[in-house]
């Protein structure tokens, strides 16, 4: 169980959304109101996302404050701790820019720090996001991923072709970041290189072109143990971009050059990483992610039919094939958070195959 105490707070509005992530990695949450919290969210708020901690079994995992007040740091930090003292503690400050910069303030911090508490502080005193506050948990938490460092792609590029129009493709993003998601609630340490996906925080890489990504990618996967290559890359780009807006014409010819394999090189340049790469096809995508394991020296490739409106592009279930050298893993339509489990579950078992530094 983890232990969520909510103080007085506009972050106390983001707290349903916290219980939420926590409760989508298999956690279940107890839940404290401290008072003035209510100003800003009633319990109504955590209907079916959490309970009263004394109504669940089971030992406390954590014990997290967000948002965290003033005094709340101040009574912590003076050794007067909740329920659950003998688990790890994650604060989230929720915070006026004074108090934020006080030297009491900063002080208690510190003091937490050292003994090892996890403090998660956003900008300007506010709380920081909840997806921060979350990998923080699983942090602290541990899991079968702890101590990986996990690259992750999501989105789709675009490629310019003026000032204000591109070509790009109709990827949501969803599946790389249910795969990040995931990762982080395992422990691991997680990076999203994002390809014109809404986000933020800390791990968070935004870009927009092919060689933006590819950029990001090479330069990051020298400090990675695995690479989720979840992104859909665009495979051209217009050999030459007008540099302002073009005027409508009746009819326009464009010339576009191939792009380059980002796979290739990464493993060109990394021959150690754990590379699991995505083939998007229409039809069976078994034949094309083989295809694609051999020619671009992946170690899995995951394929799924994106002809379906069901599990294709933008939709919140997905249906995929994984593949290695020896063997095939079929993953049935399922939440797209659930399916980025099971092949997590894969990378894991067959990076201990390998020899490759895991903890699954």
């Amino acid at each position: 169980m983890i232990q969520l105490h909510v103080g007085p707070g506009p972050g106390a509005l983001e707290a349903p959304e916290l219980c939420r992530r926590l409760l989508a990695a298999g956690h279940q949450v107890g839940l404290s109101l401290e008072p003035g919290a209510t100003r800003f969210v009633g319990p109504l708020a955590f209907s079916g996302l959490a309970h009263d901690p004394a109504a669940l079994p089971g030992p406390v995992a954590a014990v997290v404050h967000a948002p965290a007040s003033a005094g709340t740091i101040a009574r912590i930090a003076g050794g007067l701790t909740s329920p659950g003292e003998d688990a790890p503690l994650v604060i989230a400050p929720d915070l006026d820019p004074q108090s934020a910069l006080h030297p009491a303030v900063r002080d208690n911090l510190s003091l937490l720090r050292g003994w090892g508490c996890a403090v998660v502080e956003g900008t300007g005193g506010r709380m920081a996001p909840v997806q921060e506050i979350a990998r923080a948990v699983f942090g602290v938490i541990g899991g079968p991923l702890r101590g990986l460092k996990v690259l992750v792609s999501a989105g789709g590029t675009r490629e310019p072709i003026d000032g204000v129009r591109y070509i790009g493709n109709r990827s949501s993003g969803k599946m790389g970041l249910a795969v990040a998601e995931e990762a982080a609630a395992r422990g691991a340490e997680v990076t999203v290189v994002a390809a014109n996906v809404a986000g933020g925080g800390s791990g968070w890489v935004p870009v927009e072109t092919f060689g933006e990504i590819r950029e990001e990618i090479l330069r990051r996967a020298k400090e990675a143990d695995a690479l989720v290559m979840a992104a859909a890359v665009s495979d051209f780009t217009p050999a030459a971009p007008f540099p302002g807006k073009m005027k409508r014409k009746e009819k326009l010819t464009l010339e576009l050059v191939a792009t380059g394999d980002i796979l290739r090189e990464v493993r060109a340049g990394n021959p150690d990483l754990f590379v699991v790469g995505f083939a998007a096809i229409h039809g069976d995508p078994v034949d094309e992610a083989r295809e694609k394991l051999l020619s671009k020296g992946a170690d899995l490739v995951v394929g799924n039919d994106v002809s379906r409106d069901d599990i294709g592009f933008g939709a919140d279930e997905n249906e995929v094939y994984v593949v290695s050298a020896g063997r095939e893993w079929f993953f049935p339509r399922a939440p797209k958070r659930r399916i980025a489990g099971a092949i997590l579950d894969v990378m894991a078992e067959e990076m201990s195959k390998k020899g490759r530094k895991s903890n699954g």
